[in-house]
């Protein structure tokens, strides 16, 4: 009897840690990287004063958003005239624990951190906007190893807004984009930081980071590239941006859709299901839809499905729900807010400006959106095709100081991704990180 009490509280224990674990945000829109949360208990109202700010923390201006694992956020910082600076931070009080800081100045357009870092059970990745790859041990807080991947592939003049992958842990491997002239995508060994494998350079520069879609029960990396920049690199030849699907462990492309026509490529491709992937992008290019199909012979095929320009997003992948995909949709030139579409490319509703949402930051969790809308707001909204559905929104992020960056031309720049642990909702913007409580 008392072994099998034992054996019941074991359970327990596994139980209750896995609900903890399920609820880390541990990379790059989060636990699988397609912007959805295991999270419950959302609240579902606000007060008139908006979500409780439980604290907040001074950071340097830039994009780089958080994430968390057992309890600590991990943050990759920057000042521009000295280089980046990893950061750890308590998540239930904002303490900083640690940080772990290294020379790499420098400044370009739209200045600041600019990715996301990945961490797992012993270490944290990240990637800064000059290329240093850095693995920190959690424990000692001390690199276990680091690379550059631009300068290592032969990456000479930086790409015009920097290097903006963010890294992805793939089992044992650090999967990362390097879009140098020779290589595009690496895998690193993440204990030894040993290349294992690496693909030919695929295209044109890029702002995109890797994604996992299934394709017949298996895992493909899918990378994209833009197509030519005709005003960053007007003595180039036109040429056609690329969606590559390669395998995970051995880097060989499995196959490649070469039509895709944004010129500043920054969303990670979206698993859409059925060997179904959506690629969308700003600048009034839209979103591409294709068909990924897998041949007698065991090689791959594409075919577009269908394109649109009434439906994108500048900075980030769709949330996918139900069948339907939300997305913001506000670029150089467009103000489409807030849209809904469905698995076929028709456009279901449009917020335009009204409420107008501008490559803020989206979660899905307990059935419900989390959102930023780029400037000021935090929203909280029920996706329905029917009609946009907000429950309760309110102004918790700020403007940067009068002149300072691009605020004057771009507005407040509040385009960090957001992250979700434990019920806590970690947003940023150009001089703060707060965390607020969404949830019971």
């Amino acid at each position: 009897m008392k072994k099998i009490k034992t054996f019941f509280l074991l359970l327990v224990l596994i139980v209750c840690m896995n609900s903890v674990y399920a609820q880390d945000w541990p990379q790059y829109l989060g636990p699988n990287r397609n912007s959805i949360s295991g999270q419950k208990d959302i609240l579902r109202t606000w007060p008139a004063t908006g979500p409780e700010v439980l604290w907040t923390v001074n950071v340097g201006i830039g994009y780089g958003g958080p994430v968390v694992k057992a309890g600590k956020i991990y943050l990759l910082d920057r000042d521009d005239k000295v280089g980046d600076n990893l950061r750890c931070f308590e998540l239930s009080t904002g303490k900083e624990l640690w940080n772990f800081a290294y020379d790499s100045p420098g400044a370009v357009m739209f200045p600041g951190s600019r990715s996301v870092p990945a961490i797992d059970s012993k270490y944290v990745y990240s990637c800064g906007p000059y290329g240093d790859l850095y693995c920190i041990d959690t424990n000692t807080h001390k690199p276990v190893w680091n690379k550059n991947v631009w300068k290592d592939f032969g990456g000479e003049k930086i790409p015009i807004w920097a290097i903006s992958q963010c890294p992805l842990v793939y089992g044992d491997l650090l999967v990362i984009a390097s879009q140098a002239p020779e290589a595009g995508v690496v895998a690193y060994n993440i204990t030894t930081g040993e290349m294992v494998w690496k693909t030919p350079n695929l295209g044109n520069e890029t702002y995109v980071s890797p994604s996992v879609v299934k394709i017949n029960g298996a895992d493909h990396i899918v990378m994209i590239t833009s197509s030519t920049n005709p005003i960053g690199h007007p003595e180039l030849p036109k040429t056609p941006g690329n969606i590559t699907g390669i395998d995970p462990l051995t880097g060989k492309i499995l196959w490649n859709f070469s039509g895709w026509e944004c010129h500043i490529s920054v969303p990670s491709a979206l698993d859409a299901g059925n060997n179904k992937v959506l690629v969308v992008g700003g600048y009034e290019h839209g979103a591409l839809m294709i068909q990924v199909e897998k041949k007698t012979d065991g090689s791959f095929g594409t075919k577009e499905l269908f394109k649109t320009v009434e439906f994108g997003d500048q900075t980030k992948p769709p949330v996918l729900y139900n069948g339907y995909f939300y997305a913001q949709y506000g670029t150089n030139n467009r103000r489409d807010g807030l849209v809904c579409m469905n698995m076929n490319g028709e456009i279901m509703w449009k917020t335009k400006r009204e409420p107008d949402f501008n490559k803020g930051s989206m979660i899905l969790a307990d059935g419900l959106i989390l959102a930023t809308d780029g400037a000021k707001k935090l929203y909280l909204i029920e996706p329905d095709p029917a009609a946009f559905k907000p429950l309760a929104s309110a102004e918790l992020l700020a403007a940067p100081p009068a002149g300072e960056g691009m605020a004057a031309r771009f507005g407040t720049q509040n385009w960090a991704p957001i992250a979700l642990a434990n019920g806590k909702l970690l947003i940023r913007d150009q001089s703060r990180m707060m965390c607020v409580k969404v949830a019971e």
